[in-house]
């Protein structure tokens, strides 16, 4: 199988870049796959050990890649209304 392709790559050295550009981008998508799974809390792996992982989350701090200029503050009524359904 490798034999096949290479003398493939050898007749075609045109595919070497697309190739090359597919590869990277394959690379990049899984890389930020697994970084987003490892360091994001909102990313849920198992739901049955933590069913509402959204209530633990500190809404002070910026769940985005890049945030600017953004201020949180809490809504009265929606932190009565999580007081009295727990």
């Amino acid at each position: 199988m490798h034999g096949g392709f290479l003398q493939m790559l050898k007749k075609r050295k045109e595919l070497i870049p697309l190739i090359g550009f597919v590869g990277c981008a394959a690379l990049g998508a899984a890389a930020a796959s697994i970084y987003f799974l490892l360091t994001k809390p909102d990313v849920i792996l198992n739901k049955t050990r933590n069913p509402e992982p959204w209530e633990t989350l500190d809404p002070s701090t910026p769940q985005k890649l890049i945030t600017i200029n953004q201020q949180w503050k809490p809504v009265e009524e929606l932190e009565l209304v999580k007081k009295l359904t727990k």
